[in-house]
């Protein structure tokens, strides 16, 4: 069975990533891209569907474990009755084949290793053939060729399908393995040197780090959601994935299981303020590019998500031979999610855009252009129901947040337009839309009676999404009716200490979906921000202490969090939280500090 959720830390080369477990074991590794077919699949499964451990002959966790300093590279030591050993995992950034590279260091005494690889391709339904080649292993089925060097002399055994190396290593020595993927049509790549390998990805972690401008508190916990973000990146294209796994449950058991191997228009604009707060520029310009390039086309046809490099079609099949992580079944590849209307994201992109512009990034000549039209679909759709920023799968409604959301693309181009007066635009027609878009939803999504904001037009639900109303200036931090929702959304879907549910839905009236989530970790953090705008600055910081203490050992969290059993749930690691957490931390600490 894997391992908890929380247990997992995350190595990459900027294309795809892997889950290296505490007790040694790579569970999770999608070969050549993130949203590839898994080649370790036990994170779903068993064993048997893929994995490879390397670890202290009879160990069990290790000892201890973090990522060196300012880098994606893992150093795991395990202390054992025989001495102390260290293994260092890591991706080296690629511009060619990716690699796997693990290396045995012994730091004292004589330690017996083990390593069990068992490669299974086509997310664990493929038992590859495994030869030996030129002194290596490699497995070959299908599209799919892998190759294993090994400096300890390895063996295959047929009865566990497995490619196994037992070895000593003392103190001072150094064993190196390599796992290389490539199509299995072409030629074997060239053989990388691990150690060489392994300190060019600690200089180019450390020079990336480097031009972080963050200089607030917990600047260990910022710099590590941001190379968290970075390693969530698409190098090729810019995009970034919101998780690299799919079908972590957001509940155990449960069928609230997605695929999160894609890009999600929902965070580009806090993606864009993150990154140019803290002097990423490439970075931004890079997922501002990504974006122009994905929405590019009939402003009808605007997808919520999209493939790495702006593919549209992402259709969802389950996985019948994967029995789900902790039983959560199904397992899902894709997501239909891409077919919903969520009016929500006009206003996201125009918004992002918007940042963009503010930020000084370069302007592309077609990116007014592409607004435009946005708003020029929007204003004849703007007052029609959609699926709402949850992408709940129940019938279309007046999502509060979505109008909002198209208020916000109404208002980000009147200021443009009065900004640059040259642009051309209807500003007259985009003010009437403004203004109308802001009296109806306070005429239709706030509730006198509660004082708050509702998730949708009629409904007495509440949702964590209305907590954004400040931030996007739909209303001011100190409108009573701010300050009203913020008190009742912490009322009402708080689950434990602050933690946020996204909405209020426990009999499944909203998204039709049996059974409950967790706490949505990005929901508390938007907690913190609307405490930190609305004055009550101490309490904002107690909950964000709160939230910081949720992450793992290195510093990662997953999308939910289930207070009542205290462990993560959901996709791991979440773009997302960690966009909160860089968000709130920027935000938080730029503010005074009485109540």
């Amino acid at each position: 069975m894997a391992a908890r959720i929380e247990d997992y830390a995350l190595i990459g080369d900027l294309q795809t990533a892997a889950l290296v477990g505490r007790d040694g074991s790579v569970d999770w590794l999608c070969l050549p891209r993130f949203d590839s077919a898994a080649c370790f699949a036990a994170l779903l499964g068993t064993e048997e569907n893929g994995h490879w451990r390397l670890a202290p002959a009879g160990a069990g966790d290790c000892t201890r474990r973090a990522y060196v300093e300012d880098t994606l590279v893992l150093e795991s030591v395990w202390e054992t009755a025989h001495g102390t050993v260290k293994v260092t995992d890591f991706m080296p950034q690629r511009d060619r084949a990716p690699d796997l590279v693990r290396i045995v260091e012994g730091v004292s005494g004589r330690v017996p290793m083990l390593s069990v690889v068992r490669l299974r391709f086509d997310y664990g339904n493929i038992v590859p053939w495994v030869r030996r080649s030129d002194g290596h292993r490699v497995a070959v089925a299908g599209p799919d060729s892998a190759w294993l060097r090994s400096e300890p002399e390895v063996h295959t055994y047929g009865e566990d399908r497995s490619t196994r190396s037992e070895f000593t290593v003392a103190a001072g020595e150094k064993v190196a393995f390599v796992l290389t993927w490539h199509p299995s049509h072409e030629p074997r790549p060239r053989l990388v040197d691990p150690y060489e390998s392994l300190r060019q990805s600690v200089a180019d972690w450390r020079e990336w780090c480097a031009r972080c401008r963050y200089r607030g508190p917990h600047q260990e916990a910022v710099r590590r959601s941001l190379i968290t973000l970075k390693a969530l990146t698409y190098a090729p294209t810019g995009g970034i994935v919101a998780a690299p796994t799919t079908s972590l449950p957001e509940e155990i058991g449960g069928v609230r299981n997605w695929d999160y191997r894609y890009c999600w228009l929902r965070d580009s604009t806090l993606t864009l303020n993150a990154l140019l707060s803290v002097g990423y520029e490439d970075e931004a310009r890079a997922w501002r590019d990504w974006l122009l390039r994905a929405v590019a086309g009939d402003p009808g046809d605007l997808q919520i998500l999209y493939g790495l490099g702006g593919e549209r079609r992402i259709p969802e099949a389950d996985l019948p031979w994967l029995p789900g992580y902790e039983r959560s079944f199904p397992v899902r590849i894709g997501n239909n999610a891409y077919r919903q209307l969520q009016l929500d994201i006009y206003g996201e992109v125009i918004d992002s855009l918007w940042v963009a512009r503010r930020g000084k990034l370069d302007v592309k000549p077609h990116a007014w252009h592409i607004q435009r039209c946005f708003l020029e679909f929007l204003q004849q759709h703007w007052r029609e129901p959609d699926e709402g920023l949850w992408e709940v799968r129940g019938p279309r409604r007046h999502f509060v947040h979505s109008k909002v959301m198209a208020w916000v693309a109404a208002d980000r181009a009147v200021r443009t337009l009065e900004a640059d007066p040259d642009l051309p635009g209807d500003l007259d027609g985009w003010r009437t839309m403004r203004d109308e878009v802001h009296r109806d939803v306070c005429e239709h999504g706030f509730d006198p009676e509660r004082g708050t904001f509702t998730q949708f037009y009629g409904s007495t639900q509440l949702d964590s999404a209305t907590l954004l109303i400040p931030r996007t200036g739909f209303l001011p931090p100190g409108d009573p009716r701010v300050r009203g929702t913020v008190d009742a959304v912490r009322r009402e879907l708080c689950r434990d200490d602050g933690l946020l549910a996204r909405y209020g839905d426990s009999a499944g009236l909203v998204d039709g979906l049996p059974g409950e989530e967790g706490a949505f970790l990005v929901c508390s953090f938007w907690l913190v921000d609307a405490l930190c705008l609305t004055g009550r600055h101490t309490e904002a910081r107690a909950l964000f202490e709160r939230l910081l203490a949720l992450r793992n050992d290195v510093g990662l969290l997953a999308e939910e969090y289930a207070p009542r059993d205290d462990r993560l749930l959901g996709n791991f690691p979440q773009a997302f939280s960690h966009i909160g957490l860089v968000g709130s931390a920027l935000l938080l600490f730029g503010c005074g500090t009485a109540d």
